[in-house]
């Protein structure tokens, strides 16, 4: 049976992809009131969808319970407004408890996670996705990376089952997609979608876009979503001399900084949120916190983003 569209399953405009980060109090907790304002600014400030506790939100460093808290806090904050997606992973089995946890706290879809720590072949991921997929009723998109790298025939079979409804691909290899696509297509599968899930997807999002992949990720959304809005458009419009400056000065810099320490794809966001005005709180380890420099360089670059946006005014 052929999945139903995603944009009919999730009712998602065209928008950037809003990962919020994870907020945590003093203590360490969850703080759900500064998660809860800063899903709702980001859905204020027009974003597509809700993507919450994935990999901005530091889904490796939640218990079941603050997981299930969160996608609910998620959920109130968008007001149906826009969808709500959940990351859910690890072996088979949790990630099945936690697809059904998301669903219980009024999740519409999945993001699914790649399993934790082993390398299996197509034929182990084909089934663990499979389990997945039928834990629940929501739509699930599968995330290519790391250790759950697809091949085309393995998408297609992925994309033939009951409630797999798009691929994510974060691995970034444009031969492998492009071969991806193409095999889909001649199976004769109809509206499965694709993401471009690259870190700092904006970057990389004119190449994917002639593969016709046209969602994507933006973590840059938490903390500057003025400056990601208009690059979308840009991008969507084909306003080229807008995304050559955004590039050149903006998002560039932004991912060599963001290369400057591990993890900082999750904490330099992190800390982006907190310069804007909402304390969210430092990452949980084993991810740590930019160096000072670092951060001064990321108040630089906002800074530089939004002077960009001034002058193209």
């Amino acid at each position: 049976m052929t999945p139903a569209p995603l944009a009919a399953r999730l009712s998602i405009p065209s928008g950037p992809l809003f990962f919020p980060v994870t907020a945590f109090g003093p203590d360490g907790a969850v703080d759900p009131d500064a998660f809860r304002l800063h899903v709702r600014r980001g859905v204020e400030a027009g974003a597509a969808a809700v993507f919450a506790c994935c990999g901005t939100g530091e889904f490796h460093a939640l218990t079941p319970e603050e997981f299930e808290t969160c996608v609910r806090v998620a959920v109130e904050a968008a007001e149906g407004r826009v969808p709500v997606v959940a990351g859910a992973g690890y072996g088979t089995a949790l990630a099945v408890r936690y697809a059904r946890l998301a669903e219980a706290a009024g999740a519409d879809g999945l993001l699914a996670m790649p399993p934790y720590l082993v390398k299996a072949g197509q034929e182990g991921l084909l089934r663990h996705y499979r389990e997945l997929a039928a834990a629940t009723s929501l739509p699930v998109i599968v995330y290519q990376r790391d250790n759950a790298v697809f091949s085309p025939a393995t998408v297609v079979e992925l994309a033939r089952t009951e409630g797999v409804v798009g691929l994510k691909d974060g691995f970034g290899d444009l031969d492998l997609m492009q071969r991806t696509v193409s095999a889909v297509r001649t199976a004769g599968v109809e509206e499965f979608l694709y993401f471009n899930g690259l870190p700092t997807a904006e970057l990389t999002q004119p190449a994917y876009h002639g593969l016709g992949v046209t969602l994507y990720s933006s973590a840059v959304f938490c903390f500057a979503p003025e400056i990601a809005l208009a690059c979308h458009t840009a991008l969507r419009t084909g306003d080229e001399a807008t995304v050559r400056r955004l590039t050149d000065h903006f998002y560039r810099p932004f991912v060599e900084l963001r290369d400057q320490g591990q993890g900082y794809a999750v904490s330099l966001v992190k800390a982006g949120v907190r310069l804007r005005g909402l304390d969210v709180g430092e990452v949980r380890p084993p991810l740590h916190e930019p160096a000072g420099d670092h951060l001064k360089q990321l108040a630089q670059l906002i800074e530089r983003g939004q002077a960009l946006l001034e002058e193209g005014m």
